[in-house]
């Protein structure tokens, strides 16, 4: 089973350093395959500090679909590739609601990253006002659609999802419970499968994830849970891999993500 983390806007070099040292000065317990997304600014100094053979990923948080030189401010997919990432975020809701970035963007970016030879956790999710609505698969299922749209079955197989509720993220999100969670996992398997010919698709879960929560959310047929600021200090994520670990122990855990044996 799977545990992450993005640190979105936060950590200082130093806090990042000290992070990764107190996580890292352990091995990760067996089953349990874990990965860390710093910002840009940390993105080298986290991949420098991971003792080498220690098995903790490194990721980015976002990448520009074009490879440059234009377009400034932004990061490549060869940049963040270059710093010691093996995972790059796409189409989180942030930075779809925030920044504007619609279905094409989101596409193009998790084109770039196959293409840069990295893995896309691809985040999809839904609104409380859809979901209210009833329209929370029909809206997943387009977000899904035109993210794999092109795809062939063995690029399909190297993405991750992340299904991440737009109402259940962030500070003031709302934590969602097992019933809300297990049919979306289900119907995103199904989906991605129907939409490509290929395997199931493995699915994180992450929106109000903590320590309290964590255990029952792993029974909703995930392969792993994406954390944020539960997460954020190295006690919180070790006492989550220490429940991921003690689901591996009790019951197996659910079958490794495909396509990430090469993941730094």
């Amino acid at each position: 089973m799977w545990l992450g983390t993005s640190w979105k806007m936060s950590m200082t070099l130093a806090s990042a350093r000290a992070w990764v040292a107190e996580v890292t000065d352990r091995p990760l317990p067996p089953g349990v395959d874990a990965f860390v997304l710093p910002p840009h600014t940390a993105l080298a100094a986290v991949a420098g500090a991971v003792p080498s053979g220690h098995g903790l990923r490194v990721g980015a948080q976002d990448a520009h679909w074009d490879d440059g030189p234009e377009w400034t401010g932004e990061v490549s997919v060869a940049q963040v590739a270059d710093a010691g990432a093996g995972i790059v975020e796409v189409g989180h809701s942030e930075r779809r609601i925030g920044l504007g970035e619609d279905d094409g963007v989101v596409a193009a970016k998790l084109r770039a990253v196959l293409d840069g030879g990295l893995t896309p956790l691809l985040c999809v999710g839904e609104s409380a006002g859809r979901r209210r609505e009833g329209r929370a698969l029909e809206h997943l299922t387009d977000q899904l659609a035109s993210a794999l749209r092109g795809l062939d079955g063995e690029e399909v197989r190297r993405v991750v999802l992340a299904y991440e509720p737009v109402w259940s993220i962030g500070a003031g999100g709302t934590p969602a419970t097992p019933d809300d969670v297990a049919p979306v996992v289900a119907h995103l398997r199904r989906t991605g499968s129907a939409l490509t010919d290929a395997d199931p698709l493995a699915v994180l879960y992450g929106g109000g994830v903590d320590t309290a929560n964590a255990d029952v959310l792993l029974d909703t047929g995930v392969d792993g849970l994406f954390v944020g600021r539960a997460a954020w200090s190295a006690a919180g994520f070790r006492r989550l891999l220490g429940v991921v670990a003690d689901r591996v122990a009790r019951d197996g855990g659910r079958s490794a993500l495909p396509g990430l044996g090469a993941v730094r």
